[in-house]
């Protein structure tokens, strides 16, 4: 299970380290170094446009990698979509600038930025399956939880490695050669991650079903065909958590320097320490979603939340640091609360046939939903609110709400997995039809009790 945990966390650092350090060279330089024709304030937005596409690309590649997860295997998944990012990330970091390409190098600093988010868009999915599906009972969600890890330290990795090169670096260095190193560095990330992930085996679920020939032949016609309302209140249900990171994080990190008046690199410090929070938070809220179950966990991590939302804006609003940094701290620890189980939870949530794909689906959905809108929204409110983050508040209670509403209507599956006595190769799953809970077709009979008299 270690070297599961592992692979799986491994993974989500190399994707996210990826993600994150694609935002940060878009804020500083690609303006001026693919779209130099354009004005500052044109340019950053043309770079911040190829930053938005990685998001669109997201649900297609969520799409593409389940569809392999349920027919090839959640292994076969990891080890493409490694490859995949890790080798678009450093082909951005070789990318000649539009001095020497002209018009074609930010179309393809587009293309790639495209297959990044293809990846990310499957990465998350099969990290967290395998773990949760090689994990014993009642420990799913401790080790389901380490790939949730991945996000946070990828993020600290990024703007660790971005501060060190603008610290040490000037600023003619920095744009014209400067950036590129963090681009090339994951390069020996992705041939790390490929290698500890080529060890690890199969899936048992997913070996059991190849076994008992019960695959299914086209998962997402199936998926929308049973469970399209399932897909819809999972992505409902994580909206908010990310609306809410996303928020704290990019937003905010706006917000603090250009109205408010704090440096950029301070500001940067008090994401990184926040984000450490909650990377060393996860394990500790895995372990309380095993104990206490992983719905009231998340209806937990809404409430806070919720509670969390307006003491933390009126917070960043002073523009001290110290203030800044306990406030990020405390709501992104209630974002974790809900996050932290969605490992163990949303994978039990659907049958093992379709499971890489309803996952990885329903999940890119609410993170588009969350994470793609909120900037923008956020942005907007506060202009013309004259920087006052009250109507940005409005905007982050209402998608708690809507995700909160949401988790009711999804079913507790913890009560139902200790009734069912799964092995470890199998997670339970249980899918509503005609209002009755049900295990799924999936489910090893091999495991259910024989005579009442078994335990």
């Amino acid at each position: 299970m270690a070297r599961v945990a592992a692979a799986g966390s491994v993974g989500t650092v190399i994707e996210y380290y990826d993600f994150f350090i694609y935002g940060s060279a878009a804020a500083l330089v690609f303006g001026p170094v693919f779209f130099p024709n354009f004005s500052s304030t044109a340019g950053t937005l043309a770079a911040f446009a190829t930053f938005a596409t990685g998001f669109i690309a997201r649900p297609v590649g969520s799409l593409l990698f389940g569809h392999i997860g349920d027919r090839h295997g959640r292994r076969t998944v990891l080890l493409i979509s490694v490859l995949a990012t890790g080798l678009a990330t450093v082909s951005i970091g070789l990318l000649p600038g539009y001095g020497s390409l002209g018009v074609a190098a930010p179309l393809l600093l587009t293309l790639l930025r495209i297959v990044q988010g293809l990846g990310v868009g499957g990465e998350w999915s099969a990290a967290v399956l395998l773990a949760s599906e090689h994990a014993p009972p009642g420990r799913r969600g401790l080790w389901a939880g380490f790939p949730q890890t991945g996000p946070t330290v990828g993020f600290v990795l990024a703007n660790g490695i971005m501060l060190a090169m603008t610290a040490t670096l000037t600023n003619e260095q920095f744009r014209t050669w400067g950036w590129r190193i963090p681009f090339l560095c994951a390069g020996v990330l992705t041939f790390a991650g490929y290698i500890l992930r080529s060890k690890v085996d199969e899936t048992p679920t997913f070996l059991d079903l190849t076994a008992r020939r019960t695959l299914v032949r086209a998962p997402l016609a199936r998926l929308m065909h049973h469970h399209w309302r399932r897909v819809l209140l999972v992505a409902g249900a994580v909206t908010a958590a990310y609306a809410v990171n996303y928020a704290a994080t990019t937003w905010a990190l706006s917000q603090a320097t250009v109205r408010l008046g704090v440096d950029p690199t301070v500001m940067l410090f008090c994401l990184m320490g926040a984000m450490a929070v909650m990377g060393l938070a996860t394990p500790l809220v895995a372990v309380l979603g095993d104990r206490y179950g992983r719905r009231r966990l998340s209806l937990l991590g809404c409430g806070a939340m919720a509670l969390g939302i307006v003491p933390y804006l009126a917070m960043l609003q002073t523009g001290r640091v110290g203030m800044i940094l306990a406030g990020t701290s405390m709501i992104l620890l209630a974002v974790i609360t809900m996050l932290g189980v969605q490992g163990a939870y949303i994978p039990e949530l659907f049958e093992p046939q379709l499971r890489c794909t309803g996952t990885a689906f329903a999940y890119n959905i609410g993170a588009v939903l969350g994470g793609a809108l909120t900037p923008l929204v956020a942005t907007r409110l506060s202009t013309t609110a004259d920087g006052l983050p009250w109507g940005v508040a409005a905007y982050l209670l209402a998608l708690c709400a809507v995700s909160v509403a949401c988790f009711v209507l999804l079913p507790d599956t913890s009560q139902e997995s200790a009734a069912q006595g799964t092995t470890a190769g199998d997670v339970p799953d249980f899918t509503v039809s005609r209002g009755v809970s049900l295990p799924s077709a999936g489910t090893d009979q091999r495991s259910a009790p024989k005579s009442p008299g078994r335990a």
